[in-house]
């Protein structure tokens, strides 16, 4: 499509809506829709904003304010909503801290090569902590020569829920993305007391390798508290824990593991699965999403009683977006770029599916919008558009005043002609 076709397309629906809202004023029927027309009623338009950042550029919370302000523009009464939007992977600390108005804590733990570093997460105000994995055993941590899910760990996530526990936190939000381990999880389980003992009785090295000489898991020097947590865990794979879908064989040579070390690992992860079906005889090596983060989805689930689930779906819940989208009149939505991979669970599609769910249109604003982008039609979303105004470089397209300007210029004239067809 291009740019003329889609303003054309959306434009159409529009006018649709607005003819049946006319005439089910005439016939005092049921709206079908709740736009509401403001110039004529008198009424005051109600927009729910929840744009994912733009990353590298802008947050959340500044996209969505740079769209209010194109809309004030064009309609000052406006009643506008701005909520944080992530998908559960990077920037999900941010976006719910400063959406929510949470607090940020720094605390030292370690890298995934056992290297101190400070890592940061959140708490809200209930007292949930909001952590993202790969702050601590991220893959962006290493260098490509520093590479190998033999030796890495995940023992800093166990640090930094082991300082939120020590802080008051009894409930936590984990997005487990980008993660630059294989350990099976076992680095986050010794951080947070579990023994995870070879055949002498010592706690295993950090890595896969540690897999290779587990001989015996026991919890009874585990933080007591663990008891008492609740852990609900961002995950969008379906990956196994083993096997030809496993974390070792579709991951594992992303960070850094050649042929040889991944049937290693493999054989390693299937020995773990073994000894935690002994220790949780209801543990499922098989459960969608065992897999993420080389095997720290497994190691929640079969440990911590955690729950997998979808990284928009748990956000969405956390800002109980449902019950503002109910009752508005447009949903606006977006993020840096649009592309196949938008459709593919990520927050703008949650967004429009959720608006969706209450007939409301929903109009999207991104950075690029790349030539697949005609799915995110098809995807709840009725129209989108890009904000660049000229020909830039990258860096002069991600500056944040420029997007920021970009964004509010492109929503004000979007909302021009939505003004244009409610006179």
């Amino acid at each position: 499509y291009s740019f003329n076709n889609i303003i054309h397309h959306f434009l159409l629906k529009v006018n649709h809506r607005l003819r049946k809202l006319i005439i089910n004023l005439d016939t005092h029927q049921k709206l079908p829709y709740n736009i509401i027309i403001p110039n004529k009623r008198g009424n005051k338009m109600k927009i729910v904003i929840a744009i994912d950042s733009f990353k590298g550029s802008i947050s959340s919370i500044e996209a969505g304010t740079a769209v209010s302000k194109g809309i004030y523009r064009v309609f000052p009464d406006a009643e506008i909503s701005i909520y944080p939007l992530a998908d559960g992977g990077e920037g999900t600390v941010n976006a719910l801290v400063n959406g929510l108005g949470g607090t940020f804590r720094n605390v030292f733990v370690f890298d995934p090569l056992g290297r101190e570093i400070s890592a940061e997460y959140g708490i809200l105000p209930d007292k949930t902590a909001v952590i993202e994995m790969a702050s601590a055993a991220g893959i962006t941590l290493l260098s490509e020569n520093e590479r190998n899910p033999m030796h890495t760990t995940t023992y800093g996530v166990g640090q930094m829920i082991a300082d939120a526990i020590s802080h008051g936190c009894r409930n936590f939000i984990i997005g487990i993305g980008g993660s630059a381990t294989n350990d099976g999880g076992i680095g986050c389980l010794q951080a947070l007391g579990f023994d995870m003992l070879d055949s002498d009785g010592k706690q295993v090295e950090f890595g896969a390798a540690g897999l290779s000489h587990l001989s015996y898991i026991s919890d009874n020097n585990a933080l007591p508290c663990l008891s008492e947590c609740r852990f609900q865990i961002a995950c969008d794979v379906t990956n196994p824990l083993y096997g030809e879908n496993g974390c070792s064989t579709v991951f594992a040579p992303q960070k850094g593991a050649d042929s040889a070390m991944v049937a290693k690992m493999d054989e390693y992860m299937k020995k773990y699965a073994e000894l935690t079906k002994r220790f949780n005889p209801t543990a499922n090596p098989e459960t969608a999403g065992a897999g993420a983060a080389g095997g720290l989805g497994f190691a929640f689930v079969s440990y911590l009683n955690a729950s997998l689930e979808s990284g928009i779906d748990l956000i969405l819940r956390k800002i109980k977006l449902e019950d503002a989208v109910r009752n508005a009149d447009i949903v606006i939505t977006g993020e840096g770029c649009l592309d196949a991979q938008s459709i593919m669970g990520k927050a703008p599609v949650g967004v429009a599916k959720l608006a969706k769910k209450y007939d409301k249109p929903v109009i999207a604003f991104c950075g690029i919008a790349k030539d697949e982008n005609i799915l995110c039609n098809n995807s709840e979303i009725d129209a989108y558009f890009p904000i660049l105004r000229n020909i830039c470089t990258a860096d002069d397209a991600m500056n944040p005043e420029n997007a920021k300007r970009n964004l509010a210029f492109t929503a004000q004239q979007v909302f021009r002609i939505i003004d244009k067809f409610m006179k």
